[in-house]
């Protein structure tokens, strides 16, 4: 008896289990479905569908850092201009589901023509959503701008060679840039090295860092003397100390 009661009473576990699950991805993919409608009324300016899905509270932050309201964001859904066309494809999407609230993470893949120049964007964006009366509302939402590499050009010989030395930041702190094969390639003391491309003449980035330029400034007489490192907007300022060995 005792066995049966334990056999019966983890079955009605497992369905119990079996029905939250359920439930929780029923609830990601109505998300998924609502997201979708809602990035494709950018295009469109379809207000009411950012009207019914916006909380009147909600707190939206775009990918500038602006707080928006509901009204804020209903007010700035219009339509593409003239010689603008676009679509947004909602990637990577994902949810978890905690009750009334679920949090979904996801990436808007954005292809756009501006005036016959292809363009292409991806977002990182965080929901927050609360169910009330049967209806799933956006509460709060964050979007992150996805960095990429910029495209690198060629440099001559010489110029590369003009960027490598020993550069400090303190006398401890060093950052060393040497030539490798047709390259460059950069090591702070104590760290692995990393290979170094041209943005641009006297711009270096590192490929997977494009938060960081590399910066070299010279002197009057157009010799190399500093390496800038551009955290964003912020800067490192390393003093040329030695050639490279």
């Amino acid at each position: 008896m005792r066995n049966t009661l334990r056999a019966a009473a983890s079955f009605a576990v497992l369905l119990v289990a079996a029905a939250v699950s359920s439930s929780a991805e029923e609830v990601r993919e109505l998300l998924q479905r609502q997201t979708q409608e809602m990035v494709d009324a950018i295009a469109t300016g379809t207000v009411n569908v950012w009207d019914r899905y916006l909380d009147p509270d909600v707190r939206y932050v775009d990918e500038t850092g602006t707080v928006l309201t509901k009204k804020e964001m209903l007010d700035a859904t219009k339509p593409l201009p003239e010689g603008v066309t676009g679509s947004i494809a909602v990637t990577q999407f994902d949810a978890a589901v905690h009750g009334d609230v679920a949090v979904a993470t996801y990436v808007d893949d954005e292809r756009e023509t501006y005036h016959g120049h292809e363009l292409h964007c991806q977002y990182r964006t965080t929901d927050t959503w609360r169910q009330s009366g049967g209806v799933w509302r956006l509460i709060g939402a964050q979007v992150l701008a996805l960095r990429a590499d910029p495209p690198a050009v060629t440099l001559s010989a010489s110029a590369l060679d003009a960027y490598c030395g020993r550069y400090a930041l303190t006398p401890s702190i060093t950052y060393e840039i040497r030539r490798r094969g047709d390259g460059l390639e950069g090591q702070q003391i104590g760290r692995n090295p990393e290979e170094l491309r041209a943005e641009a003449p006297d711009v270096l980035f590192v490929p997977g860092k494009p938060r960081y330029r590399y910066l070299l400034q010279r002197d009057g007489a157009g010799k190399v003397t500093r390496l800038v490192q551009r955290r964003e907007a912020w800067d490192l300022v390393w003093e040329r100390e030695a050639p490279a060995r």
